[in-house]
């Protein structure tokens, strides 16, 4: 019996909580650099060991994505990839893997395809969650009902600078996981993380019913580690967006990401 949508988010938090571990959530750019190779790229993330794949949508005014992420969305939109594609790629991902889906987009997108239906389609593609980082929870009512009708799971962002009043909100409204972003500013790999990272995320996580995961800087398998002490998962963009973009054969480009997240995923055993 297959897990219905949202089940399989819990499902895999719990996994690896009764580990005593963090979940790993990894991202790429739906369509980057082409339909086929994105394909390969989501199994090689979850055979290296992922338990969360998030698929970007391109759009072009990405205001949350570092440069790395943001090329990968113009070679996506290049190439002509749609919501549709990236529906098309979450479809054929769970046709052969269980583990949860997530497609990070931007509101624009949904609006134009049509919010109802949009959440219908990821229904029948089997995407569990939905990232929008430019909806911003207290705006959020009306499309939470509509994904909640449709058991599709609302994940809200929150940032070291959010007041108590957005953290509220934003745990409120969360009903997948809550994504901390673990630097002020964009996507992208960073050399060194805040100190007080872990003071913020014991305070969100005391507060929030849903999981936290925390994201934007992530690269190395040591801050994977750390950061897996600190939150309930841990998620990584930028390190395997640019790897993907390293080129070569299409087997290179997997086997580098499958290599790349086994060594997070190592990590992340306690």
């Amino acid at each position: 019996m297959t897990a219905a949508p949202g089940d399989r988010i819990a499902a895999a938090f719990a996994r690896r909580r009764e580990r005593g571990e963090a979940a790993l959530v990894t991202y790429l750019m739906g369509g980057d650099p082409d339909p086929a190779t994105s394909r390969a790229m989501a199994l090689a993330c979850l055979e290296g060991g992922a338990d969360l794949l998030e698929i970007g949508v391109p759009f072009s005014d990405p205001i949350a994505d570092g440069p790395t992420i943001q090329a990968a969305g113009e070679r996506a939109l290049r190439r002509g990839t749609t919501p549709e594609d990236c529906l098309g790629l979450a479809a054929w991902v769970r046709a052969r893997s269980e583990a949860p889906i997530a497609l990070m987009g931007y509101v624009n997108p949904v609006l134009a395809y049509g919010e109802a239906r949009f959440l219908d389609d990821c229904r029948a593609a089997g995407v569990d969650a939905l990232i929008l980082p430019d909806l911003p929870p207290e705006e959020a009512e009306t499309f939470g009902r509509l994904a909640a009708d449709r058991r599709v799971r609302t994940v809200f962002l929150l940032a070291p600078t959010s007041t108590p009043a957005r953290r509220a909100a934003a745990c409120a409204a969360a009903t997948g996981f809550l994504y901390f972003v673990s630097v002020t500013g964009v996507t992208g790999a960073r050399r060194e993380l805040p100190r007080e990272l872990g003071a913020q995320l014991a305070a969100v996580r005391a507060e929030c019913p849903v999981p936290v995961v925390v994201g934007f800087g992530v690269s190395t398998p040591e801050q994977a580690r750390a950061l897996g002490k600190l939150a309930d998962g841990v998620v990584v963009g930028s390190a395997i967006v640019s790897r993907i973009a390293q080129g070569g054969t299409r087997r290179a480009r997997a086997d580098r990401v499958r290599r790349y997240v086994a060594s997070l995923s190592r990590a992340m055993r306690r």
